[in-house]
């Protein structure tokens, strides 16, 4: 009973101690958004624009090796788009939270604060600017199912849209929890950010973004592929965003279910981690 009293109590402070610097918070994501475009004559424009230009570019240059010839892609930048708008927002957060105490290094040595404010401000900024791109993606969609260009015709949507937040949330908690523990290892080990430069890269290629899965295994001998591809979380968190809005079809319970736990897993040994090691991390910087 005194192990269980003591966990509450642990939690009641934990969650007090939130609502007190929960302004902060707020305050530090702002901060953060317009440091990211300060000097920009466009400023938060680029949140729209920037994954517009991104869509374009890859649909030319790999539309016509995936897109064309393909019964399981409906219209092609609408394809990538879904899946580049997720894998964007995990990489960016997760870089942000990585040097998070790096860049606020003197502001954490002079004054208290609870040190997790810090990843999670660079982990909410950069979901403003991913909620924002939502808007770049709707304009998309719209515009193909207009014209019906590369096969935008077929677009249908459906009631099942309106569940587009449950991906969206899974993929908050996944990068806050992967977010946490780089935060820590990068304090210790600052090799960490070229190491994840190089894996959110392999990640880009490894996750179906630029082509549907079923182009993998049309002979039926790379089943080890289709595997490894699958136990990666952010295939079921993409693939659980293209069934609501690009599909507009109900989710798949396996991707919903596995998708959640391992998410809400990562957030809890991102906290166990994070809490284990927060008060050595100000004698690193």
């Amino acid at each position: 009973m005194s192990a269980i009293s003591s966990g509450e109590a642990e939690i009641k402070h934990g969650v007090s101690v939130f609502k007190k610097y929960r302004n902060l918070l707020e305050e530090l994501t702002r901060k953060n958004i317009r440091l990211k475009y300060r000097n920009s004559w466009l400023g938060i424009f680029w949140s729209f624009l920037q994954p517009l230009l991104n869509m374009i570019v890859l649909s030319v240059v790999f539309g016509g090796l995936f897109g064309k010839h393909s019964k399981y892609i409906i219209c092609y930048p609408v394809f990538l788009f879904t899946g580049r708008l997720l894998y964007d927002f995990f990489n960016t957060a997760t870089k942000q939270a990585m040097t998070s105490f790096r860049r606020n290094a003197a502001i954490i040595k002079k004054v208290y604060v609870p040190k997790y404010m810090y990843p999670l401000s660079s982990i909410f900024s950069c979901f403003v600017t991913f909620s924002i791109s939502i808007l770049c993606y709707i304009s998309v969609w719209i515009f193909f199912k207009l014209t019906g260009i590369s096969g935008g015709a077929n677009l249908t949507v459906n009631w099942h849209a309106l569940l587009f937040f449950v991906p969206m949330f899974f993929i908050l908690v996944f990068s806050t929890g992967i977010g946490l523990i780089l935060s820590v290892l990068c304090v210790y080990f600052r090799d960490i950010e070229y190491i994840w430069e190089v894996l959110t890269r392999l990640l880009f290629y490894m996750v179906p973004i630029l082509y549907p899965m079923q182009n993998i295994n049309k002979d039926g001998d790379r089943d080890w592929i289709v595997y490894v591809i699958k136990i990666n979380p952010m295939y079921s968190m993409i693939e659980l965003f293209r069934q609501s809005v690009l599909y507009g079809m109900p989710f798949s319970w396996k991707l919903l279910l596995y998708g959640g736990v391992v998410s809400f897993a990562t957030l809890g040994v991102g906290m166990i981690i994070f809490n284990w090691k927060s008060d050595d991390l100000i004698y690193h910087l």
